[in-house]
Order: structure tokens, then sequence, then C-alpha cells
């Protein structure tokens, strides 16, 4: 009986961590070899069932030899490498990128390990100045490239806007947005395919944009969720959610998540269904299942309303 190899066998690479010696196989990056070993290393941008695009640069790390910090999220390891995760040069790198982020964006939903690493690496926001005023609704949709104009220094230039609240399913808060391209890669090549949204501008005007800046209802979008399901600082969010939260009545430590399978279709994608007082008020989906690895269409994203329903209710 002959053995049949289902993919070619990765040989093992040394790489080298903060004096201790990590062996990953062949073509992992140094974020998979940090946290082989334990390291805690902060990440943004990166998600597991997405592309990486190496925009947020809190993952840094410093290799020798090399000549600039590089970004451990997609930086393969190679044999002999090594690396520092706690370097001075990389503490002050980090600090200064959630500083940038967090004095100009509000990352107040954002998840608590974000408030974690801001703790450990002292970053402190306030030092730039009080927030500038918020901008008008549709400011910021029709800046042009290369008009950004600077402040008067005694205040934090920030992104700051209404919601946009234009459908039924989910809302856009830019005033959260830190340009992870997380949502722009989910709606493109790495799930959905629809490329309803991409970054318009540049620099600090640059924006999360439909195509011609059209309404969401008018655009390609077709409600799959898939961009909230990556959103790490709730700049997309749930309608639901963004009412609860509005309301008060949003509270987390009251509401159970229970695993179960789309009713729609046959496909199999799991669901995880956030329950709070016997009331479903958002669906996600588990990154680590196979089916979907975290995706889903508009039925199993939105389409739960009907549980809701009790008899004699039109």
């Amino acid at each position: 009986m002959s053995t049949v190899f289902l993919e070619a066998p990765r040989r093992l690479v040394d790489v080298t961590i903060d004096g201790t010696t990590v062996r990953v196989p062949e073509g992992a990056t140094l974020l998979e070899a940090c946290r082989q070993q334990g390291v805690d290393t902060p990440t943004l941008c990166y998600l597991e069932n997405l592309t990486p695009v190496n925009v947020c640069r809190v993952c840094v790390v410093e290799v020798e030899k090399s000549r600039t910090l590089v970004p451990a999220c997609s930086r393969k390891a190679e044999p002999g490498m090594v690396v520092h995760t706690d370097s001075e040069r990389v503490r002050t790198s980090r600090r200064m990128v959630l500083e940038f982020l967090a004095s100009s964006v509000d990352v107040s939903l954002a998840s608590p390990d974000v408030r974690r690493w801001m703790e450990r690496y002292e970053a402190d926001p306030s030092r730039y100045g009080p927030a500038a005023p918020p901008h008008a609704a549709g400011e910021r949709d029709v800046a042009r490239p290369g008009e950004h104009h600077a402040t008067a220094g005694d205040t934090a230039d920030t992104v700051a806007q209404p919601v946009k609240v234009d459908n039924d399913s989910y809302v856009r808060d830019y005033s959260r947005c830190i340009l992870c391209y997380k949502c722009v890669e989910a709606c493109g090549e790495d799930a959905q395919n629809t490329f309803a949204i991409a970054v318009a501008g540049r620099g600090f005007d640059a924006r999360i944009s439909t195509e011609f800046d059209v309404g969401l209802p008018d655009s390609a979008c077709v409600y799959c969720g898939n961009c909230i399901g990556v959103c790490p600082t709730g700049a997309l969010m749930f309608k639901s959610e963004y009412d609860m939260r509005r309301g008060g009545t949003w509270d987390e430590s009251r509401q159970t998540v229970t695993t179960t399978i789309c009713p729609y279709c046959g496909v199999g994608c799991n669901l995880e269904l956030h329950v709070q007082d016997n009331r479903i008020v958002k669906v996600t989906s588990p990154l680590d299942h196979d089916v979907g690895n975290g995706h889903l269409c508009v039925k199993g994203r939105f389409g739960f309303e009907f549980v809701q329903r009790r008899a004699g209710e039109s």
C-alpha cells in the first residue's frame, strides 16, 4: 500500500525570538512564530481569514541586520533570523502608532486588547491636544486629494463625523474607522468578491467609500455584512446594536452566544446567535469554521427576524 501525500511536507526553520529559538514551518510568518512562543504581539489590521495588508503597523518587530522595522503579520520567517519584539525601537514605534490612532479616531468600542496595549506602551493621545470639532455631514466624502489643510496646532485633527444610517441592516460610523482595510478585503477577493467599497482619497483625507460616493443602497453592496464581521473598532455595526447602544439597553454581560447551523441552505455555515432578553440582537460566525471561515451571506447574518415573531404578531 503506497502513501499518498495531500500536500508536500514543509521543512522547518529556526528563528530566534527574544533570545529563544523557535522552530516553525517554512512559510510561517513572524507573527505565527511569536504566537507559538507565547509572545503577545498587537495587531489591528490582521485577521486569520484575510490577506495581510500591512497598514496598521502596530505588529512591527525588529529583525537584526534589517534597516527598518518589519510587520510581523506578513514577514516570512527565514532560517537564522534574530527577532526582537520588545526593544526600545519597537516600543517607541508601537506607542506612536497607538497615539496617532487614538488621537484622531474614537477607539472606545475597540477590543479590550487595544486599551491594554495602550497601557503597556504608555500611549498618551492627549499630548496632541483636544480633539478638533467634528466634520459636517458629507464633508469628508467630498474631500479631494492634496487639499488637506493643517490645523492651527492647538487641537488634534480628527475624523469625527455624523453616523451614516441609510439602511435597516447596519450603520457606518467612520469617526471610529482606523483604515485597517479589513472591510475592503472582506468585500473583495478574500470573501465576497462584490468590490462595493474601496479606499478613496489620500493622506489624512483617505476614507472608505462606495463607487462614485453613492449611498450604500445604490451601491453594489449585497448586505452580506462580512465587513461588519471583520471591523475591529465598531465603525461598522448592526443597526440593532446601534439602536440599543443609543437607547442605553446594550449589555454584553447579559448576552449569551449560541452556535448553530444556518437554516437557509445546505452549505452548513455556522452561526453565533447573540441573545439578550430572549431576543437575537446580532449574528456572527466563528473564524475557525472550515465552511464559512467567519463569513456569511445576507440571509445568514441578517435573516433572523423571523425567529423573533410570536404567534399572532403581524
